[in-house]
């Protein structure tokens, strides 16, 4: 279990990664949980996520806690791998659901969906996190010595 939190502890290219996906996640999932810049909070994310996807609105609560939660955790560095994990997962799952149908740019016509371009950089930061853990600076560095 130790591979968990083992990590480079000179490889600052890992806070920057960290960072943006923190950055990129807490503003995501407050927008989804709380209705923040503009978004429809929990119950209306979920409703549209069973209507339109057919995920169950458990699985979709895990998600959520998973963007929410994994925000502070990336963040600091701490069980970056099992978050980011998750992270990856749900990015791929977003791709796969709605947006793999409107092509590759996320860029796109007025009324038209966006296509898998920004979620696959979250989905592939998250996977570089995965492969390399936390990084200098992390939490997971300091409890792998």
């Amino acid at each position: 279990m130790s591979w968990i939190l083992e990590t480079d502890p000179s490889s600052y290219s890992f806070v920057v990664l960290r960072l943006g996906l923190a950055i990129a996640f807490f503003a995501h999932s407050t927008q989804q949980i709380f209705g923040w810049f503009g978004g429809r909070g929990m119950s209306g994310m979920l409703a549209n996520w069973k209507d339109k996807y057919h995920i169950p609105t458990w699985l979709g609560v895990i998600g959520m806690l998973t963007e929410f939660l994994g925000s502070f955790a990336i963040l600091v560095g701490f069980l970056t791998r099992p978050f980011a994990l998750g992270l990856a997962i749900f990015m791929a799952v977003a791709m796969q659901k709605a947006h793999w149908e409107y092509g590759f740019f996320l860029a796109r016509r007025p009324g038209e969906g966006s296509g898998i371009e920004y979620c696959l950089a979250l989905c592939l930061m998250a996977v570089a996190l995965l492969i390399g853990g936390g990084g200098a600076l992390s939490i997971d560095g300091l409890l792998s010595r």
